[in-house]
């Protein structure tokens, strides 16, 4: 699903981002279509070096409010290296020239899973657990996301912050939600008590499916980087696992917690684990709802989205209402 609305460079002006940046010409630009916001290259340099460079949207697309700043989420989480993934060789911050942030990182060379046609998914599912494990060892100072001003001391401060600015993005974009946004946050009430549980903010990525890992098939299929770090926030590592479930359940004997417990994790299964995992649900289904707002999506490829969410969200909360 692609964005009409990227931000456009020519190839003067990317040559002469690649030289203020990097220090080096561009031989070659070819630009990538995936995505919505960010527009991306890949580019050869005229040192020899492949790139690829991720530049934030124009100031008047339209976005989510928790969409704020993502390339600076996404610098953050390259620069803990608790991922593998490509180098960041360079991350601009309101860039002087062009405005706006950019990011340049090395080129990967193994092939996205959605697109790596018919591969065992159980080891690599239990890879990425791993690789989750030990994104989650890293911790913050506060819970939310502080690049788009939504934060809280507490993950039950600032989940409900989250939730309430979903909410308030159906309304601005008048996105008629399937049930009243009025008992989706008497429902994050009702489960306060769980979120309390969580005591340290950690690293969470919060976007883990076949998209956004790219595996090596040499040898047998291994993860060679998790990309796209741009809904990361600090709280719940609960809430990673329901992006690789989506509109599903997480199950004790699925491998991506076999890879996470391996690697010292700990996911627990107790009442107030599933209420978690049911508000987590709730509000990556409430962002696939109300992002089709700005993002305009062609109706053939998201109608088994939007029913796929409106079914999900519907479970979510019967799961918390019955605590």
């Amino acid at each position: 699903m692609e964005s009409r609305t990227k931000r456009r460079l020519g190839p003067a002006e990317l040559d002469a981002l690649l030289r203020r940046s990097l220090g080096a010409g561009v031989v070659s630009s070819a630009e990538l279509s995936d995505g919505f916001a960010n527009a991306v290259w890949r580019l050869t340099l005229d040192d020899g070096r492949e790139v690829v460079l991720k530049l934030s949207p124009p100031p008047e697309l339209e976005q989510l409010r928790y969409e704020r700043n993502l390339l600076r989420a996404e610098a953050m989480v390259y620069r803990t290296g608790s991922l593998p993934g490509p180098e960041l060789l360079h991350a601009g911050f309101d860039d002087p020239v062009l405005g706006g942030d950019h990011l340049i990182l090395s080129v990967l060379d193994g092939t996205a899973w959605n697109r790596a046609g018919e591969v065992p998914d159980g080891p690599l599912w239990h890879q990425v657990g791993a690789h989750l494990a030990r994104l989650h060892a890293v911790t913050g100072e506060t819970y939310g996301y502080p690049h788009a001003g939504l934060t809280g001391r507490t993950w039950r401060e600032a989940f409900p912050a989250m939730v309430g600015a979903v909410l308030s993005d159906a309304g601005r974009y008048a996105i008629p939600l399937p049930v009243p946004a009025a008992a989706v946050a008497a429902a994050v009430e009702a489960g306060a008590e769980a979120l309390e549980e969580v005591t340290t903010p950690r690293l969470v990525h919060f976007d883990v499916w076949p998209g956004n890992v790219f595996v090596s098939l040499e040898g047998g299929p291994r993860v060679q980087a998790i990309i796209d770090h741009e809904r990361a926030f600090w709280g719940d590592p609960l809430a990673d696992f329901v992006t690789p479930t989506i509109f599903g359940e997480l199950a004790e004997d699925d491998p991506i917690v076999a890879g996470y417990r391996e690697a010292g994790g700990v996911v627990p299964f107790d009442d107030g684990a599933r209420v978690r995992m049911a508000l987590y649900r709730l509000y990556l289904d409430l962002i696939l709802l109300v992002e089709n707002g700005p993002r305009q999506y062609p109706e053939e490829e998201y109608a088994p989205i939007r029913d796929g969410a409106v079914a999900d969200l519907a479970r979510a909360l019967d799961v918390v209402s019955a605590r």
